[in-house]
């Protein structure tokens, strides 16, 4: 199966108005595109001739793709938010359908029963904050922010006995976590010059999210500031929030989100937590491989992700393929041209071929195929 795909972005309020159509060359809309869905996920599927991938798969026994690829664009902080892995979407999934929590009610937090490994490619530089830092790149900063202010000494002295126990108090509110935020935002435009970061990230999170307790627990993360062609892999149960930018993120077929603050949405605190991975990273970014017409990322995950710049063979069960300029494809005898910006789902396990200045392609061997989700 090789077949042209369509869909229109969502207009969450975080999104740019314009970074998506100037990308594509697609239309505005006079709204926030804040990201493009290319796969079969019941919550925003693209389309084949008007109608939904995942059921024109299914009417042709073709397994549903083990993959969600996005064009995603930030023109102010998302959710703090984590990902569950295989078994707890699975669980949660079961758990709140066992409760009789519809799949859209705005309280459910597991929407379907798939975990979401994610991977995040930078097209313009991107900000993000991603996964606990080391204690001794983190404690340096509340301690410069106590000595100016110390009202954040509270928060300091948990983060030094235990994270866990830091982060699980700073989310459950109350007056002494508030008075810490309201500190942190005071103190941090005091902070020295080599602390920049970290005073950019509370004046971006206080400008979005006034108060907000993700603000001090953004100080216990990495800031990054991706360069395009720079990537980021974000685990089972790390904890991120991108700021700004223009992004092609690969993920499993999930619409799974634990957030922690900075959102009107629903926050589950618990659950959360439960998930969260507070093993430090020394760094998340994930290097490139250098492919003949291809580069490549090929994160710990049932995927990966390339950007074609002339002409490149692959071999893959399943691809979802965007050309960000005029492309072919042959897979499986068939040949499709892809004008810029539009996209292609292919399934026909060897090799195919893509020829092109500019596009994206996303790849699974997954030898075992993801179930739909039953309505």
């Amino acid at each position: 199966m090789l077949v042209r795909i369509t869909n229109e972005p969502r207009d969450y309020a975080w999104g740019s108005a314009s970074a998506i159509p100037d990308y594509l060359g697609t239309p505005t809309t006079g709204r926030p595109q804040a990201e493009l869905w290319l796969g079969a996920h019941p919550g925003c599927p693209s389309r084949v001739d008007g109608r939904p991938l995942d059921e024109v798969l299914d009417d042709a026994g073709a397994p549903q793709p083990g993959m969600l690829l996005k064009v995603l664009a930030a023109a102010s902080p998302l959710s703090l938010q984590a990902h569950p892995d295989a078994a707890q979407a699975a669980e949660g999934f079961a758990r709140e359908d066992a409760a009789g929590l519809a799949r859209d009610a705005p309280m459910r937090t597991y929407r379907d029963p798939h975990a979401k490994p994610e991977l995040l490619v930078a097209v313009t530089r991107f900000e993000a904050l991603s996964g606990f830092r080391p204690l001794e790149r983190s404690l340096p900063v509340l301690d410069a922010l106590t000595a100016i202010d110390e009202r954040v000494a509270p928060f300091a002295d948990r983060v030094r006995a235990s994270l866990e126990d830091a982060v699980g108090w700073m989310l459950a509110g109350g007056d002494e976590p508030r008075s810490v935020v309201r500190a942190i935002v005071a103190a941090a435009e005091r902070l020295p010059a080599a602390l920049e970061p970290e005073r950019d990230t509370v004046r971006r999170l206080e400008d979005a999210s006034p108060g907000d307790p993700a603000i001090a627990i953004a100080l216990l993360l990495h800031r990054l500031s991706l360069e395009p062609g720079e990537a980021l892999f974000l685990a089972a149960g790390n904890l991120h929030a991108y700021l700004e930018g223009l992004g092609i993120e690969l993920m499993g077929p999930s619409d799974n989100v634990l957030r922690g603050g900075l959102t009107p949405k629903h926050v589950d605190r618990d659950e959360l937590l439960r998930i969260l991975d507070f093993t430090p990273l020394d760094d998340p970014r994930l290097a490139r491989v250098e492919l003949p017409g291809a580069t490549g990322w090929q994160p710990a995950a049932p995927f990966e992700l390339r950007h074609v710049h002339g002409r490149h063979r692959a071999s893959a069960a399943q691809a979802i393929v965007l050309a960000v300029a005029p492309l072919s494809i042959a897979a499986g005898g068939e040949r499709l041209e892809l004008a810029r910006g539009e996209a292609a789902f292919v399934s026909v396990a060897g090799d195919l071929e893509l020829e092109g200045d500019d596009a994206w392609a996303a790849l699974s061997g997954a030898a075992e195929p993801t179930p739909r989700i039953a309505a």
